[in-house]
């Protein structure tokens, strides 16, 4: 018997038990096939959730009356408005006490809502009708906003408020970011930097609003 062959396979073998398995691919939440990275998802409206859908799927539920309309389909636009920025008076007229959150108006609760992205996930917050005309009743961003499927991504700085209608999963794919990487009361440097990287990647890829928006 080769005990230098078995020893050494033997060895080899444990190496492989200790490396973590390979992550397996996310799928279909409609019919179960293995999706690729960069897959669409959908908006469960009644448990407000994410499904993850393929390409046929998702074609599926692009119809209007699918499933009693309880699925809506992520769009993919992402835009700006360089025409009119939000100013710090905008953001003191939505209360947000953080420096980023994401907007949006759900359908089932009939309400716009507020979500802040922390070491704990996001945290979700109600808000004012009232509050919501005020500071974005003249955004053209605002008016192209999907209800449930886009929401308005908001980062303050020293300088400037930033504002991108973006898809709903971009600002859950912010969340899972930052809630890997923060320390501390407010996200320590590491998340800094990441905020950084994502609101620069948005920038590259957000197309100015068009003067005329189908909604």
């Amino acid at each position: 018997m080769n005990t230098r062959r078995i020893s050494r396979d033997g060895t080899a073998l444990l190496h492989r038990l200790r490396e973590p398995a390979p992550p397996r691919p996310e799928q279909c939440a409609f019919c179960g096939r293995d999706l690729p990275a960069g897959h669409r998802h959908l908006v469960d409206i009644e448990d407000r959730a994410l499904a993850c859908t393929c390409t046929a799927c998702g074609l599926l539920f692009q119809q209007p009356a699918a499933a009693g309309g309880r699925y809506r389909t992520v769009p993919d636009r992402y835009l700006a408005d360089p025409e009119r920025e939000l100013d710090q008076q905008a953001w003191s007229e939505l209360g947000i006490p953080v420096g980023t959150a994401f907007l949006f108006r759900n359908t089932v609760l009939d309400q716009p809502l507020a979500f802040y992205p922390g070491p704990a996930g996001a945290t979700e917050s109600e808000l004012d009708e009232q509050a919501w005309q005020r500071a974005l009743g003249g955004s053209r961003l605002a008016d192209a906003l999907e209800p449930d499927v886009e929401a308005l991504l908001l980062r303050r700085t020293e300088e400037r408020v930033t504002c991108f209608l973006v898809p709903i999963d971009v600002c859950y794919e912010l969340v899972g970011r930052l809630r890997r990487c923060w320390h501390g009361f407010d996200g320590g440097a590491e998340a800094r930097a990441e905020l950084d990287a994502f609101f620069a990647r948005l920038a590259a890829r957000a197309r100015p609003l068009p003067a005329e928006v189908t909604v």
